[in-house]
This record gives C-alpha cells, structure tokens and sequence, in this order.
C-alpha cells in the first residue's frame, strides 16, 4: 500500500482506497481533470524481448505486431471457443511492452503467456514494484501523473484508453451517435512506488479520490471489465468488446473462428445493457444479483455505481432475447425498477453481406430416348 492511504480521510475497501471522505466530490473532480486515483486493483505485467510485438500479435485478438512506441491498446486473450479468458491494457514504449490487468488476472495471464513462450524471444514478469495512477486527461491532474510515470526508455509510461472511439480493425454494436465513452480521456500512468509516495505527499484532499470514483466513470462510459462483465461464458461480442480490443482483420489467433463466425453469421447469445436504477430506495444492488422481466429471470447485474449526475446505475449481462424496456433487479431486501438502455442490440452480429442462392426449380427429365419407340 502507497503513502495515498496515509492522506487524511482515506477509506480503505476490499481492493484498495474506496474514497477519501466524499465520493461524489471526488467524482466531479475526477471527471474535470483535478484528481488523481491510485489504482491498488491493477497490475503490472512487463514483456520485453525483442520478439514480444509479434509473439503477442500471434496469440492475442489485438493487432500489435507493429505497435508504435507511445502507442496504446488493449487484448483479449480467447480460448478455443472465443471466450474470454484474460485481457490487459497495452502500452509498448519500445524496449518493453506493459501490459495492465486487473489485479485477480495478472498472475493468471502471466502464467499463461509464460506457457505461451516456447522458443520466443521474450520475457514475462509481474511487477508488483510498480504503481498504477488513474486520471482523466485535459486538467491539472495529468501534469502531476506524468512527472510521476515510470520513464525507464525516456518516454513517461502513460496508458491511453483505447474506450473513446473505435479501434483500428474493430467494430461498434452500439447503436447511438454519441456515445458516452466518447466522453472519458481516461488514462493510466505507471510510477514506483517512491515516485507515487512522493506524489501522494504533495496533493491536496481535493485533489485525490478513491476506487469508487473512478468505477462511476467507467459504468457511465459503458467501458467493460475483465473483473466485472466477464464470466465463464463470455464472448467479446456481448459487452461491444470488439469495438476496441479485437482486431476483424488480423491473422489467425485462438478463438478467432468463433469471433468471426459470430460477428459475420450469428447473434452473441447474450448483450450487455446499462441500467438506471429507481433512486427512491436506499438499497443498491449488488453484483450478481437477479435482473428480470416480468416473471422471468433474464440475467445479472455485473456492475453497479452511485453516479454524480445520473445517480445509481449499473451493467447487466441479459440474454438476447430480453425484452426491450423496463426491467426490475431483484436486490437483498428491495425489488428495484430500472430503466434498460440497449448497449448491444439483440440483432448484433450476422454482418457479412451474403447472396442468398436462388433455390434450383423442379424441372421434368427429358425423356430418355433410348426408349423412344
């Protein structure tokens, strides 16, 4: 834990800083630039290696095989069947590409890229030395996170979230003109730990704020989570994952059929959607719980936040065919109406343009003429 938890009114929750007093305060100053967010849920992993583009291109949905130094990103890591199984944050800065995961992924994704390396020219290493500084771009925050980021080949380690609009080689189910990704200058820097110390010795109360904060933001933008929205049986397709950490037209990597397949033949078969839940109750839900319509149960909340402007809110994973309007989350103690905002549509998919083929007609055979008479 970095000197961020000794600054006054500093709340600590399961996976790290919660909030420092005020969330919504901490909101508001963290959407306009002015805070910082020590982000203890996030690790590091460094790959470096002088085949490490190319061998991460190989075994990974994004294509990064020629990723510029500076550049940023973010990969799946598909089974066999497209499910997700990892996904990380990419930032290569020319000697070493940094990978950040959520912190219960990190050793799992390590340990699988190690497998993965065989005769490869790389390195895999988890750095827990390393400290992760979320802020919003554009304010005074971003000045304090880049004198803080790690710099070990000159350049300032800053990750750029790919969320605000659609990646090279990706494709938006989404169907909205504004979307609110569109909005989040969301950024990553990586710093040691004696760079953070020295700058959680200098920032104000104002200028900090908890996991919490940060959580809002990401709900409000849509912006899926391997530790939220993915499960045992997700497909990138279903939480619009494709807009930004798949890449259509790469080579062949593990999971790539089914991708493809369902992308240009099929439906996923579940969609996520944003919820905006009824405020009149003090009870908010929790993840996992009940989402349904009606009588009947059509999926789960995976994530849930009390917003600065739009209140409670929350992701929902729902079968396709869920219906098209207000659904109810069934919480501990409260049955909570809420308003369904489609983020994938059930008609996602089926994208490829194919001809149908004219059914052959029926024709009699010509008479034989051997038994001509």
């Amino acid at each position: 834990m970095t000197a961020f938890a000794d600054i006054p009114g500093a709340v600590l929750g399961d996976d790290g800083i919660a909030h420092f007093g005020d969330a919504f305060r901490e909101q508001r100053r963290l959407a306009a630039g002015g805070a910082i967010v020590p982000l203890d849920d996030r690790t590091v992993i460094e790959v470096a290696g002088p085949e490490r583009l190319s061998w991460l291109d190989s075994i990974t949905s994004q294509s990064v095989g020629r990723l510029a130094p500076g550049e940023s990103t973010e990969l799946l890591v598909l089974d066999p069947q497209g499910r997700v199984e990892h996904a990380a944050g990419v930032l290569d800065d020319g000697s070493s590409t940094w990978l950040i995961a959520d912190a219960g992924d990190a050793e799992a994704l390590a340990t699988w890229l190690t497998r993965m390396k065989f005769r490869t020219q790389a390195t895999v290493d988890v750095r827990p030395d390393l400290v992760l500084l979320g802020f919003v771009d554009g304010g005074t925050a971003a000045d304090r996170a880049l004198a803080a980021a790690s710099a070990p080949a000159g350049a300032p380690l800053v990750w750029v979230d790919p969320w605000q609009r659609v990646s090279a080689g990706g494709h938006q189910y989404a169907e909205t003109a504004e979307h609110p990704g569109a909005e989040l200058d969301w950024r990553v820097a990586i710093a040691t730990e004696e760079a953070a110390d020295a700058l959680a010795a200098t920032l104000a109360a104002d200028e900090v704020a908890g996991l919490l904060a940060a959580e809002a933001l990401r709900v409000a933008a849509w912006r899926p989570r391997w530790s939220a929205e993915a499960d045992e049986r997700s497909l990138p397709h279903e939480s619009d994952w494709i807009r930004t950490a798949v890449h259509l037209n790469k080579g062949c990597y593990r999971g790539q059929e089914t991708v493809a397949k369902v992308h240009n033949l099929g439906h996923p078969p579940r969609r996520l959607a944003a919820l905006h839940l009824d405020g009149s109750e003090a009870v908010l839900p929790a993840v996992g719980d009940a989402v349904l319509a009606g009588d009947d149960e059509v999926g789960h909340i995976t994530s849930v936040a009390r917003h600065h402007e739009d209140g409670p809110i929350a992701l929902a994973i729902l079968s396709r065919r869920t219906p098209v309007g207000d659904l109810v989350v069934r919480a501990e103690g409260a049955d909570i109406a809420a308003t369904q905002q489609v983020i994938v549509p059930a008609d996602a998919g089926a994208t490829a343009d194919i001809p149908r083929l004219t059914r052959l007609s029926r024709r009699p055979s010509a008479p034989d003429p051997r038994q001509a008479s």
